[in-house]
């Protein structure tokens, strides 16, 4: 009996032995794996001229590797259960599987990082809710996918092969048979526990955790630490959060708060009770005696950026017809977008929410009486929703007329009205969509005011445009930003080529009948990655710019004109300028205000990025994070620095608006 014991202690304690050798021989390949692909995104990204002290660039690899030894720890300790009792075959499978799955995931953040300058986030759930098919097609014809294919087949062939080394130098089913049961047993111990902490990423501190990606100043640098499984890893966890609205709560304590009666506080609002909180944010002052109703028409212009209108002129053209319409216009050049996709944006525009995906579940079949549609179809006016892509995208035919909108036009609706239109990836070219405009609104009842959302598509990859379409030849030495992008050229063609578009119909509304009783504006729904990926601090607040413009008569477009603002202030601003009052949320600040020298917590010229990120005048930061400022000042001064207040009033302004969402929407 004691014999019988003795024997099967003495096979798990081996079993034990064995499995986590070849934990630990399965760790260094994968280890080495993803440095090296960290490495080589540096390498593949560093903008040219831009510079980073050595010791920057050392934490950086430093705190990677930390990540890399995280994650494959992880994947050794989940695969004890398995590594101790299968074959050696079995085991090299394994080892060549998860190669390949942490290969690819990495290879994919490089190129994710690559088109939203950011390493994966919750948008990466797009492939599956957008028009999957027009993703692929574009992924396949504007990235190196065989290149990529082939890298990660040459990685994971070298890192079986490392594995393949190190098991017969180490002989892991092997090794220590002959020793005592205590040394084994202490082996088993110190193994054990190694690898618990390689999991931990730490020895004395607390695990390794996401605001542990911020290791320097530059946001360049740290984009380069997460690897693709734990970006990955982080964007599911934020997705998770965003969809579950049961607990109201959950936001508001994510930015530092105990409730929202303590964010509303921060900001000197009523805050007696949840109720007077409410209130508080859908409190707007009354508009003038004798406010007359205007048609209101929005533009969300695909990928527009705002760095090319900087280098405008007649030899580097990208504006066209809209270039003579700005002297007249209230043109806002230091302006962010809400999100780095098209999706999150028109949520966050439409819903004033930082929560997105908010419309895929069952919150887009329910109508969320804030959205702009529903306050502008309530206040009297036509609401029309118009897009040259194809309204099946993430549901927008069906949750567009549920959140307010009366009608939505799309590509296919376009191609129906002009036959000779041709339906390509992402929908019929821009032109279609201004051709319908011009007919729609010369035909709408001059007792019915009108508004009108309109999403372009033609500015997107892959960067086509119509046949008869002639290319306006620049002189790119006037173009001062970055130039490692093989796209940059064709882009700033289909830049040209919407921009002018919306130009010309600026213009045409201006020589008509509708000219003083319309107001048009326009923005970009985010950045693209052919401008570059903006490393250096002081091109940093670039990242994320967009232009805002709004066209009207007799405009007085105030003194905030430079000031930062971003995608929550449009709609506090247009919606005064248009007549409409009604019950919107207070989600920024009105920008044809003048601004006092001391401005209030809410109206405070700064700008909000909805994962996350803030800016002033002096720099930009992560929220509640002041180890990330990043100073971008051109005029840096002693107070170039983190500013808590600011951070404190902007964590509560985002607290709020994530509050306001779930209070009103869970069950």
């Amino acid at each position: 009996m004691k014999s019988a014991i003795a024997r099967t202690l003495t096979t798990l304690l081996h079993g034990t032995l064995r499995g986590l050798m070849r934990a630990w021989v399965l760790i260094v390949p994968l280890v080495v794996a993803l440095s090296l692909i960290r490495w080589g995104q540096l390498a593949y990204f560093w903008p040219q001229g831009y510079h980073a002290s050595s010791g920057d660039v050392a934490t950086v690899a430093l705190q990677g590797f930390r990540f890399d030894l995280k994650v494959s720890a992880i994947a050794g300790f989940l695969l004890l259960l398995v590594l101790p009792w299968v074959s050696g075959k079995a085991h090299k499978r394994i080892v060549a599987g998860l190669a390949l799955l942490y290969v690819m995931l990495s290879l994919i953040n490089l190129h994710y990082f690559g088109f939203y300058k950011t390493p994966i986030d919750s948008l990466i759930f797009g492939l599956a809710e957008d028009d999957t098919a027009a993703v692929l097609k574009t992924i396949w014809h504007d990235f190196p996918v065989i290149w990529t294919l082939l890298l990660a087949a040459v990685l994971t062939w070298g890192s079986v092969a490392l594995h393949r080394v190190l098991a017969r130098r180490i002989q892991p089913d092997t090794v220590l048979h002959t020793r005592h049961a205590v040394v084994k047993l202490v082996v088993v111990i110190v193994a054990f526990f190694a690898l618990a902490f390689a999991g931990k990423g730490t020895i004395r501190e607390m695990a390794l955790q996401r605001q542990h990606l911020t290791v320097t100043t530059s946001q360049f640098l740290n984009d380069m630490v997460p690897n693709g499984i734990i970006a990955l890893k982080y964007a599911w966890d934020s997705r998770g959060q965003s969809q579950d609205l049961s607990d109201p709560n959950v936001g508001v304590k994510a930015m530092g708060f105990r409730s929202p009666l303590a964010a509303a506080e921060a900001l000197g609002l009523p805050h007696a009770n949840d109720a007077e909180v409410k209130a508080a944010l859908f409190a707007h002052d009354p508009l003038p005696a004798g406010t007359t109703k205007k048609n209101l028409m929005f533009f969300l212009m695909e990928s527009w950026s705002a760095e090319p209108m900087l280098y405008q002129s007649p030899t580097f053209d990208v504006l066209g017809r809209m270039a003579p319409t700005l002297q007249n216009a209230c043109y806002f050049k230091n302006f962010d977008s809400a999100h780095a996709g098209t999706h999150p944006s028109l949520e966050a525009i439409l819903y004033s929410t930082p929560i997105t995906p908010l419309t895929l579940g069952d919150a887009g079949r329910r109508t969320i009486p804030w959205t702009v549609a529903q306050v502008a179809k309530e206040a009297g006016y036509q609401t029309l929703f118009v897009t040259s892509a194809r309204s099946g995208w993430r549901d927008l035919n069906r949750v567009l007329k549920v959140q307010g909108f009366d009608e939505v036009v799309d590509a296919n609706n376009l191609k129906e009205a002009y036959p000779e239109a041709v339906l390509g990836i992402w929908g019929v070219w821009d032109d279609y969509v201004f051709k319908y405009l011009s007919k729609r609104m010369a035909a709408q009842p001059k007792d019915k005011p009108i508004f009108v959302f309109v999403l372009t598509s033609t500015n997107h990859p892959p960067y086509d445009l119509p046949a008869d379409y002639k290319r306006v030849p620049r002189d790119m030495a006037q173009w001062k930003g970055e130039t490692s992008s093989e796209t940059l050229i064709p882009n700033l063609d289909t830049y040209h080529y919407a921009t002018d578009l919306l130009g010309g119909f600026v213009q045409e509304v201006q020589k008509g009948p509708l000219k003083d009783n319309t107001i048009i504006a326009g923005t970009g729904d985010h950045n693209v990655r052919s401008f570059g990926v903006y490393a250096d601090a002081s091109r940093r607040y670039l990242v994320r710019q967009v232009p805002f413009v709004i066209w009207g008569s007799k405009l007085q477009c105030g003194n905030q004109l430079e000031q930062p603002a971003s995608h929550r202030d449009m709609f506090n601003t247009l919606f005064p300028l248009a007549g409409i009052e009604g019950n919107y949320i207070n989600a920024g600040r009105n920008l044809l205000k003048n601004l006092p020298a001391q401005p209030d917590a809410l109206n405070a010229p700064r700008a909000v990025f909805f994962t996350g990120e803030a800016r002033n005048a002096q720099g930009m930061w992560q929220l509640g994070n002041p180890k990330s400022f990043v100073c971008t000042s051109s005029k840096p001064t002693q107070q170039c620095e983190f500013n808590a207040l600011d951070d404190q009033q902007e964590r509560a302004r985002y607290a709020l608006l994530d509050w306001n969402v779930r209070v009103s929407l869970h069950k």
